[in-house]
């Protein structure tokens, strides 16, 4: 696990496993986590690296319903959980899933004694909307709609430290997926990635889902290779895979992509 500083009121968390990052944001005397990583070890250094940066929490947030964003209630039982009015009624229909496919993941990678994971009494928030952080000094996260990838899906502008939390998008590791299986759609996402187009043009840190922090700079340049490579999935012909993103598991998910558009 890796913990980078991108502001003085941002800290990320990138996993040891499949980059998923987790994000720690401040003002004043609030804070909240967004995402969360996946490795126990990982997750039971949480509280002691808040603490140690003195980061408050005052809530947990996910960007979308998908089981490995979802993990910081084990760090943080206490606390709430809140997400889009989307991802809550995702969950609310898909009962029990997030939790067989982390014990899957368990399953596979030998993870031994993890605690059960808790998603009830969940906050459903509006999206659009704006939560507002901290008391002395005020700030506001403002949610967006970020469906296309699955059918729910929220990014988190910070408008004061120009930064953008936007899930599972503009990945310098993976390629867009498609999850059709939750609602994700290629329509969709095109339309959520021109969405962000001109958040990137203000943004100096943004936050994928997957993989470490990118500059709006090189978020627009994946932004484009992505809009490139829908353009061809929504045809009939080869498509090419943007460079970096070829590996065995990206060529599964290309061919899952193909599965849910053709």
């Amino acid at each position: 696990m890796r913990a980078l500083a991108v502001h003085e009121d941002v800290i990320v968390v990138v996993s040891g496993i499949w980059q998923t990052t987790c994000t720690a944001v401040r003002s004043g005397d609030e804070g909240f986590l967004i995402d969360s990583p996946i490795l126990p070890e990982e997750l039971e250094a949480l509280p002691a690296l808040l603490e140690q940066a003195r980061f408050p929490l005052s809530g947990l947030l996910a960007t979308h319903g998908d089981w490995d964003h979802l993990l910081a209630r084990l760090a943080f039982p206490e606390h709430s959980l809140g997400v889009g009015a989307a991802t809550a009624a995702r969950l609310g229909d898909e009962l029990g899933e997030p939790q067989r496919r982390l014990r899957d993941f368990d399953a596979e990678f030998y993870v031994d004694a993890r605690r059960p994971l808790g998603l009830a009494d969940l906050q459903s928030l509006p999206v659009p909307g704006r939560i507002s952080i901290g008391s002395d000094t005020v700030n506001e996260l403002e949610l967006l709609p970020a469906d296309g990838h699955t059918g729910d899906g929220v990014c988190f502008w910070l408008a004061w430290a120009s930064v953008l939390v936007c899930g599972d998008y503009l990945s310098p590791v993976e390629l867009p997926m498609i999850s059709a299986e939750h609602g994700g759609s290629l329509a969709a996402y095109r339309e959520t990635l021109f969405r962000l187009s001109p958040l990137l043009n203000r943004a100096e840190t943004v936050i994928p889902g997957h993989g470490a922090p990118l500059t709006g700079e090189r978020a627009l340049e994946l932004l484009a290779e992505d809009l490139a490579y829908l353009e061809q999935l929504a045809g009939d012909g080869e498509v090419t895979l943007p460079a970096g993103r070829r590996s065995g598991p990206q060529r599964s998910a290309h061919a899952r992509n193909l599965a849910a558009v053709r």
